[in-house]
Formats: C-alpha cells, sequence, structure tokens
C-alpha cells in the first residue's frame, strides 16, 4: 500500500508537467532538424500536418522566401493586402511552428477585424504609421500607434486589425507561431457591403480617438480603461 501511495505521488505531478506542456504548445514540436514539406503537387499522403519531403532532396532554397519581398495589390475597398506565408508556401516552416506575413496599407487603407484561431502574431512596423488593435472576450479594444521600428502583439484567436494613419502607403511584417495559424475574417459576404462602410468608419473613427485623447476603448462606445 505504501509502494502504491509513493508510486502515486512521483506519477501525478510527471504527468501534470506533461499535460501543461501538451496544454502550452501550438504546433507539436519537430524530431529532426528540418523536414520542408513536399509541393501539393508531389504530396501522396494527407494527414494532420505536412509530410517531410525526401531528406535527399532538401537544399537551401527549401529555407529562403522571395513572396514577401514585393508590395501586393491594395486596389480593393480595403486598400490593403496582406499575403500570409504557411508551411504549406514556404516549405522549410514545415516542424517549425511558425508562419510569416506582410501587410500592404495605402494611405487609410485598413485591414477588416480578423483572428487566428491557432496562433498569436507580432506585427513590426516596417514603413508608415500603423494603429493596430485587438478587442478582447469583454468587448474591450485595445490599440496603439506604430511608427517605423514598433511592433504589437495580437493575442491568439481575437480579434485584431490595423490601420494606415499616416500620409503614405505603410508596410507591416508579421511573424506567428503556428506553421498554419488559420483565419477567420469579416467580410462582406458575411455581412454585405453597407455594414463593412460603417465597420470601417467606426474603426477609423476610433483610431481618431486613441491618437487624440483614449487608450483604450470599446467598439460600442468609448470608455478608457481605468
Amino acid at each position: 500500500m505504501k509502494n502504491s501511495s509513493f508510486l502515486f505521488c512521483i506519477l501525478l505531478p510527471s504527468c501534470s508537467l506533461i499535460f501543461i506542456n501538451l496544454s502550452l504548445a501550438v504546433d507539436s514540436d519537430n524530431l529532426q532538424d528540418t523536414c520542408p514539406a513536399p509541393t501539393p503537387e508531389q504530396q501522396t499522403i494527407f494527414i494532420n500536418g505536412l509530410p517531410c519531403k525526401n531528406p535527399a532532396t532538401v537544399t537551401a532554397s527549401d529555407f529562403k522566401s522571395t513572396k514577401l519581398n514585393q508590395p501586393g495589390d491594395t486596389d480593393n475597398f480595403e486598400r490593403s493586402f496582406t499575403a500570409i506565408l504557411s508551411a504549406l508556401e514556404f516549405p522549410g516552416l514545415n516542424t517549425l511552428g511558425l508562419a510569416v506575413a506582410r501587410t500592404d496599407l495605402e494611405v487609410d487603407g485598413l485591414v477588416m477585424p480578423h483572428s487566428h484561431p491557432r496562433a498569436s502574431e507580432i506585427f513590426y512596423a516596417s514603413k508608415g504609421v500603423v494603429i493596430a488593435g485587438f478587442i478582447d472576450t469583454q468587448n474591450q479594444l485595445f490599440q496603439r500607434t506604430l511608427k517605423e521600428g514598433d511592433v504589437f502583439v495580437f493575442p491568439r484567436g481575437l480579434l485584431h486589425y490595423c490601420l494606415n494613419s499616416g500620409l503614405e502607403s505603410a508596410v507591416g511584417f508579421s511573424v506567428l507561431n503556428s506553421q498554419n495559424p488559420g483565419l477567420v475574417s469579416i467580410s462582406s459576404a458575411m455581412f454585405g457591403s453597407e455594414v463593412m462602410k460603417l465597420l470601417k468608419l467606426r474603426l477609423i473613427s476610433i483610431a481618431k480617438l486613441e491618437v487624440d485623447r483614449a487608450e483604450n476603448v470599446t467598439l460600442f462606445g468609448v470608455r478608457p480603461l481605468l
């Protein structure tokens, strides 16, 4: 009986630590140094994630991408464009738990509220002046003005957005802690173009309030946090 109690006392903390580590993990840990994913044309099996390509065919090119070195097409309603590179587009990211993105914003351009269900995001303002914000589960909105070199964190699963508040085009780069962060967005297909116009105007007005006199507001009425 004493031996059983002793064994239980040892196993319980160990199991608890394992459970905590698993619950904190976003993507599974890699079991080898590299695992570039094959192109979709080469993929022959379908699993939760992506398989590795033949190690004999791995080259340095698998770990470099030029897909974010050119601005995206901002000729649209939002006057913005975001390109996200996951392991599917950037094979070298496979098993590393990372994705990268580029956001281009014309003057008054806006990235509409959206969320990534599987990742937090660090946004780096590379050019221009950007207002970045997120909305928590209590409908509180947190936002700050970012200048070149500033960074802002969007917590996992929370609605977030960014807005160009400068007099020139703005560029931001992001790193997300999942090789497949997912995307849930608010679009005109869901709510109609008129609602989207009102939402855009609301976010612009909130951004101006934040710059002038309020650091934190809600989407439904101005209320600074105490």
